[in-house]
Order: C-alpha cells, then structure tokens, then sequence
C-alpha cells in the first residue's frame, strides 16, 4: 500500500532539493555559500531544538530578525516541526511588537541581540516562556542551543488545512489583524507559481527582497526551493550589487522602488541582463514610465502580478506570449485555481470595464483572522468570496486592472501603511484635536503619508515635533514624510473629513 504524502509545505520543499545536496544553495553578499546539505542540517537541528521545548500543538513561534540565511533556515524548521511561523518587520517599535506578542501570545520569541532588552521583558509579561536571540553574523543563543541538537529530523505530519503562518496586516480600523495561512494555501500557490511563471532547472534566484512579507518569504523564497534553485541572497537591497550579479542569474523580483533604484544605474544594459528569464514587480503599482523604461533599457518586459497577505498571489501578467502579452498598468490575469470577480456595493456582478470591488476565492485564499471570527465574517461574502478591499475592473480579455483601494490604504515602498494606525497615535499626543493621514505620489516610494494635524483650543503644536514622537513608536515606513498643523480639516455636510480633497491639495508635494 503506498504512503499518502505528507502535505507539510516543508515536506514538498524538502523533495524537490537536487539530488546533489552539496551543490549550492545559497550564496550570500558577504562571500558566504551554503548547500542544501546545509539547508537540510541546520533546518532539522532547529526543529530538534523546537521539538525538546515541549510546545503546544500549533504554538506560534513570534520572529523579528535581520535577514540571513539561519533566519530562513529558521523559518523552514518551523514548518518542519508544525509550529505556526509569525514573522515580524524588523521596522516594527515597542508598541507594536506589545500589541503582536500580546494578541499571538507565541511559545517562542526570537529577536535580535540589540533588542532582546526590551522585546524579552514585552515577550515575558505576554507569558512567553521561550526567548532566543539570533543575529545576522551567525550568533546568538537560538544557533547556540541549536547546535546541541541532531541534524537529523523527521517532518511533522500536518495536515493541508493547519495552520503554517500569520501574518499581520495592519486594519484600516483600529489594530492589525492576523491572517491565518495553511500548508495547504501556501503549496498550491507556489506549485502554481511554478508552473506558470515557467521555473525551470538551472534558474538562478538574485533575492533582495526582506523575509517578514507575502513576497519575500512564500513568493520568491519558496519559488527557489520548490525549484530546486540557487539564490544569490543579499541582506539588503543594493542596486549596484544587483546590477552586479544579474549576470549570474535568471530571475530578480522586486517592489516597483527596486527598479526605479536600478534604473538609476549606468551599468544596466542589455549585456547585464544576458542570462536573465524573468523579472517580476509587485507589491505596489508599477508607474506605465518605469514599465516602458526598463523594456527600452534591457529589452526585458516586467511581469507585474496581485498578491495580498490574505491571498498569497492572486493574479499574474502572462509568461509566454502564447498565453497573451504583458500590458503595463495591469495585473494581468486571475492564477490557475483562482476565481476572481468585480462587484459593485449591492453585490451585482460588473460589466466589462466597469469598475468595482474586487473578490477572490480559491485554495491559496486564507482561512480566517486569528482570533477574530466576526471579522473573517464580515470580509467573506455569502458564497465564500474574500472581500479584498481593492477596487477594479475587468477588460474585454480578462485583463485585471487595480484602479484604487478602498479604505485609504497607502502602499509606500511595497509596504501597506493604514492611515487609522497612524491617526491613533498623532490623537493621543498632547494638545492633538484630530488629525487625518493621507497618501500621496512621490517618485521613490510611489506614495507616502502626510499628516494634516488640528491643536485643540488654545494650544499650540509643532509638526516636526509630532514627527519625532511617531519615530519612537512606529515603523519608519508608517512615519508621514511631512506634518501640517492647520486650522481646519475639510468636511462634507455629514462632518465627514474629506481625504480626497486633501490628497488633491497635497499631491504636488514631492513631485
């Protein structure tokens, strides 16, 4: 009688590594290489090392680190033990980090050396019971123990619908919420993935990307693995570097900020990119100059795709004209396996080209917010159909096009920036009566905040002030890159403020 397979993500990541298993994996910016052996090894020390702890079933392990190869490993033991990764942005500051630990109540914390000070006692008074410490020059007290452990290690058996990750995306209202992902959502997109975006033996992976998203993380990391590909892995993204070692590779995916760095650069040519298959953008829109200035510089068409932390990748640009052409401005079409509709507020089906919300359904699409029934029920339709937030239409040949988002999210950088987050905290600062945060276009980061901030009566604020007081509490990518005290807000006859109008009279800022 045949075995069933084990439908552990980590399992099917493990099949497809080369035969070979010292040939190399990875090769880091600081000379570094390490092989699938390598990968093997230290991934089961790691699960040995969560195993000995005597966790729960479906414990979270909580990670905030810089990127390196042990934080990917780390990752990959996670699953291979059937514990819950929770992966944090380094970015993230006391408050957040409070919130995170509070809500996912981890087994595990694992955190930088510089920080352990202040994320331990946070960890200890959330009832953590474990904090290590890992660093990205190889030290630190999770690699200590670690390497006490055998290096040997049988997968756990999960099944497709338990839980591998949470993610945290920050709610238009109010705090983030976890989007509960299961080996199940993450195997097929990347099986997917895999297929359509045409990977194939001798692909070589440039990864710049960070490790604590949708598309660093599950996109171009489990599209190596699954793969059997070598990365050329660099810590933090560096045009020059890239440009570098395009040579070397065969596919780069990046945020439209990366090829906008590039494209800074002399040494990008049509000889750079020789060996290059593939690269992808994503994570935020790609302006129509940057698509048909990389096309005229490197000959290369960009594949813009649509992903969401809830839904991994929704949609792609083709990768073989057979399938159609890349139309810059556009996501291309729904993913094989995924149902994609346009629908206006009353739930009626759009015609073509008529704009409305976007609603997906499909085996990639989440399982829910952690801890949060009423709101999984509230941003699931009737018949199953996530409700995405974005707004868009449908042309006459299927192509998706994202015209907006509901709810004022800002993407600056790739990064989602929820102006609500950001209004909390400028509304608790002394002397704030209200305040209200707006995106607008900036060349570098597509779009960033604004805050146009009203003093209660009498008083008196400073702007850069107020600036300086968000810099000790959040991400720097959620900072607003200018502060206005003004007067008064702009309202409709309800006493709604209009953002609108004030993304309208902002909108020259940066340009």
């Amino acid at each position: 009688m045949k075995t069933k397979a084990n439908p552990n993500l980590f399992a099917a990541l493990r099949a497809a590594f080369p035969a070979d298993l010292d040939g190399v994996a990875v090769e880091t910016d600081n000379g570094l290489f390490y092989s699938w052996r390598d990968l093997d090894r230290a991934s089961a020390m790691i699960a040995n090392l969560l195993d000995a702890l005597g966790l729960e079933e479906g414990a979270r392990i909580a990670v905030q680190v810089e990127k390196s190869v042990e934080a990917m490993m780390l990752y990959l033991a996670t699953l291979r033990a059937g514990y819950v990764f929770l992966p944090l942005n380094t970015a993230y500051q006391s408050a957040e980090i409070e919130y995170f630990i509070g809500n996912a109540e981890p087994a595990v914390v694992v955190c930088t050396s510089r920080n352990a000070s202040w994320v331990g006692p946070i960890a200890n008074a959330a009832g953590t019971r474990h904090v290590f410490t890992l660093d990205d020059d190889r030290t630190g007290t999770l690699l200590e123990v670690a390497a006490q452990c055998r290096d040997r290690h049988a997968v756990a058996h999960k099944n497709a619908d338990d839980l591998a990750a949470i993610l945290y995306t920050s709610g238009t209202t109010g705090r983030s919420k976890g989007a509960m992902l299961t080996h199940g959502n993450l195997l097929s997109n990347a099986e997917v993935l895999k297929d359509y975006w045409g990977w194939t033996k001798g692909d070589v992976l440039i990864h710049a990307l960070p490790i604590f998203h949708v598309h660093g993380l599950f996109v171009a990391l489990h599209g190596a693995l699954l793969n059997g590909s070598k990365m050329i892995w660099l810590s933090k993204f560096d045009p020059k570097r890239v440009v570098e070692k395009l040579p070397e590779a065969t596919v780069f995916m990046g945020v439209p900020t990366l090829y906008v760095r590039l494209l800074a650069e002399p040494g990008l040519t049509g000889e750079a990119v020789r060996n290059m298959r593939l690269f992808v953008a994503g994570s935020a829109p790609l302006l129509i100059e940057t698509f048909d200035e990389w096309r005229e510089r490197t000959g290369h068409t960009i594949l813009e795709r649509y992903g969401m932390s809830e839904t991994v990748m929704l949609a792609s640009n083709p990768y073989t004209p057979a399938q159609g052409e890349r139309r810059g401005g556009t996501v291309g079409f729904a993913l094989p396996g995924v149902q994609l509709r346009v629908r206006d507020d009353s739930g009626r089906d759009c015609t073509t080209d008529e704009i409305g919300n976007i609603e997906v359904s499909g085996p990639n699409v989440f399982v829910g917010y952690w801890r949060m029934p009423e709101k999984t029920k509230e941003e699931f339709t009737a018949d199953g159909f996530f409700k995405t937030g974005d707004v868009g239409k449908i042309d006459g040949r299927g192509y998706i096009t994202i015209v907006g988002r509901s709810k004022d999210l800002i993407i600056s950088g790739g990064y989602n920036v929820y102006p609500a987050e950001i209004e909390g905290y400028i509304n608790e600062l002394p002397g704030v009566a209200e305040s209200a945060v707006v995106g607008v276009p900036h060349p570098d980061f597509g779009e960033v905040g604004v805050a146009i901030v009203i003093a209660k009566t009498g008083g008196a604020l400073d702007a850069e002030a107020i600036v300086a007081d968000l810099k000790s509490k959040l991400a720097n990518f959620k900072i607003p890159k200018r502060c206005f005290v003004v007067n008064e807000l702009p309202r409709n006859t309800m006493g709604k403020v209009q953002k609108a109008l004030l993304r309208e009279q902002h909108k020259g800022l940066f340009a």
